[in-house]
């Protein structure tokens, strides 16, 4: 075997694993369409029931071929405050149960002929082919792709399995595994390793498993590995969670000692097994099925074993990461770009930040207001201080809707983003009309000019009126509620005829010389910046009954697509 041509065996092999990789993840893809929003809203289960945690961690990692990907969409959930660290480590469990599928799949070959990679894998990728391309139903299309990703997945593995059997012969490559075997630690960090690199605990299983058809790996290597991808296969989540809050990096620290601690476990329980129960075992070759037993029954007893203490993993993971999250206010703290994976939350969790933002601005404006009839400097400086939290919000959240509206969504979703875009502009408006009042303030203290007791008063009551329909706007866009969205109109037609009336007035005034006339153009600069601010809260309430409303172009240039 001396005369084995290593080029053809590395890119048959490299060449098998690229086309493994891409039917594993074009079939995850193809599941998720066919699941739709169900699948995805299972992750949305949020209860305290662990049990029910690790079905749905279980069924969603078997949809989407991908344990790594749940735990990430689990570490974005906490980090948005869709989920608890509690809530999580049931489904963090179950993503482990969930990711032996693909073994499964890999293993079909050995049970009967028909089921051999070499022969599944062009009928699929032909009926997965024709599906797609002359399906006419959207549904029949994604069964498509599934059909197809299968047979992708079955001919790279077939593909592999072709470029290792020439190295059955090589007693370095034996040699090699027996290594492995003999030594725990040494197979735990190669399969640690090389999963960490490649981010997919099923895709080095699969490789693993082609290794076995060409009969180079004993069981004592094979466990040893298959222990060691399961914790290498934590460096997903543990990546993602860098940069997110102390709970999402939690999540990640659960992930990492549950699949630690169960592999440091069974790893005990195989070296005894191996050195005194059947020492014969350890160096026979292990098959393709068994691997996906071996893998399986890990998973499986490891989540048995930890359940019942799970609160305890949870009291290491906060020790671990100590301390409270100390989030800015011009953070963003319901968006995250792990959640994009599962749209509809990702939608919730947009419409609760842009209510954020309307908060701040409301709380703004009411202290704007405050400042003017005080002529208090340190309330000017905070306006303009939270001025500048809104601004960076409108950024931050516009730039999330670009990519939100970018991701596969329904129709009522789009919808939802268009209104989302629209509230962002008029909340930011309404910041910037807060602003112009305390410059407003400012220019009251600066010239030393009054109003009279008779403008305080009507500029209370209008601005009252103001702020009170922009409160009512913004709650009936959290909770979509039409009801108090028309509750909010009549508030600001009041506004608009308050402004005529208090026009009038002060013209009256000035007429007969009874108001200063500096002070006077404050009044009325106020009086119209309230009466803007009372339009935009308008517009959000109508966004809230015209759902159906379109970007026009200067609002589209607001938030350009980068």
């Amino acid at each position: 075997m001396n005369d084995i041509n290593w080029l053809n065996v590395a890119l048959g092999f490299l060449g098998g694993f690229g086309l493994f990789l891409f039917g594993m993840e074009y079939m995850g893809e193809g599941l998720q369409k066919a699941a739709g929003s169900r699948m995805k809203n299972l992750l949305g289960v949020l209860t305290n029931n662990r049990f029910l945690g690790v079905l749905v961690g279980a069924g969603v990692t078997a949809l989407i071929q991908s344990s790594s990907a749940t735990t990430v969409m689990v570490v974005g959930f906490v980090n948005a405050g869709l989920m608890s660290l509690k809530q999580a480590v049931g489904v963090i469990m179950g993503a482990n149960i969930g990711t032996t599928v693909t073994a499964w799949i890999v293993s079909l070959g050995e049970w009967t002929s028909f089921l051999k990679p070499s022969v599944l894998a062009p009928i699929c990728i032909i009926i997965g082919v024709v599906m797609t391309m002359f399906a006419k139903k959207q549904s029949a299309k994604h069964i498509g792709q599934i059909i197809f990703g299968f047979g992708a997945l079955f001919l790279g593995l077939d593909m592999m399995s072709n470029a290792a059997k020439p190295l059955s012969g090589l007693e370095e490559i034996k040699n090699a595994f027996i290594i492995l075997g003999k030594n725990p630690l040494l197979g735990i960090l190669t399969g640690a390793l090389v999963t960490a690199v490649i981010q997919s605990s099923s895709a080095s299983v699969g490789i693993l498993q082609a290794l076995a058809t060409a009969a180079l790996v004993p069981w004592d290597s094979a466990i040893y590995i298959i222990l060691g991808q399961n914790i290498g296969t934590c460096i997903t989540a543990i990546l993602s969670s860098i940069g997110a809050s102390k709970n999402a990096k939690r999540a990640a620290t659960v992930h990492f000692l549950f699949n630690l601690l169960g592999s440091i476990l069974f790893a005990i329980l195989a070296l005894i097994g191996f050195k005194f129960v059947a020492p014969e075992l350890g160096s026979v070759s292990i098959e393709v099925t068994h691997i996906s037993m071996v893998h399986t029954i890990f998973n499986v007893l490891n989540t048995f074993l930890l359940f019942p203490f799970a609160s305890v993993l949870v009291y290491l993971a906060e020790h671990i990461i100590p301390g409270n999250d100390t989030a800015e206010e011009g953070e963003l703290q319901h968006l995250d770009e792990r959640i994009l994976e599962t749209p509809t939350f990702a939608v919730e969790n947009a419409v609760k930040e842009v209510v954020r933002m309307g908060n701040i601005a409301e709380q703004n404006a009411k202290v704007a207001v405050q400042a003017l009839f005080d002529k208090d400097e340190k309330k000017i400086q905070e306006v303009f201080d939270r001025e500048k939290i809104i601004n960076q919000l409108q950024h931050g959240i516009n730039h999330y809707l670009v990519k939100l509206s970018n991701v596969s969504l329904s129709e009522h979703e789009h919808t939802v983003i268009t209104g989302l875009f629209h509230t962002v502009s008029d909340i930011e408006r309404v910041g910037d009309h807060a602003e112009n009042i305390a410059e407003l303030a400012q220019s009251l203290i600066e010239k030393d000019l009054n109003f009279s007791k008779t403008a305080i008063d009507e500029l209370k009551e209008i601005t009252d009126t103001a702020i009170k329909c922009f409160e009512l706007s913004l709650q009936a866009y959290e909770f979509g509620d039409k009801t108090i969205a028309k509750n909010a109109l009549p508030l600001e037609e009041s506004v608009d005829a308050m402004e005529a009336k208090l026009r009038s007035r002060h013209m009256k005034r000035l007429a007969s010389n009874t108001c200063d006339s500096l002070a006077g153009i404050v009044f009325l600069d106020t009086v119209s910046n309230v009466e803007r601010i009372s339009d935009h809260a308008s517009n959000i309430a109508q966004t809230i009954l015209d759902e159906n409303r379109s970007l026009t172009t200067e609002e589209l240039n607001l938030h350009p697509i980068a």
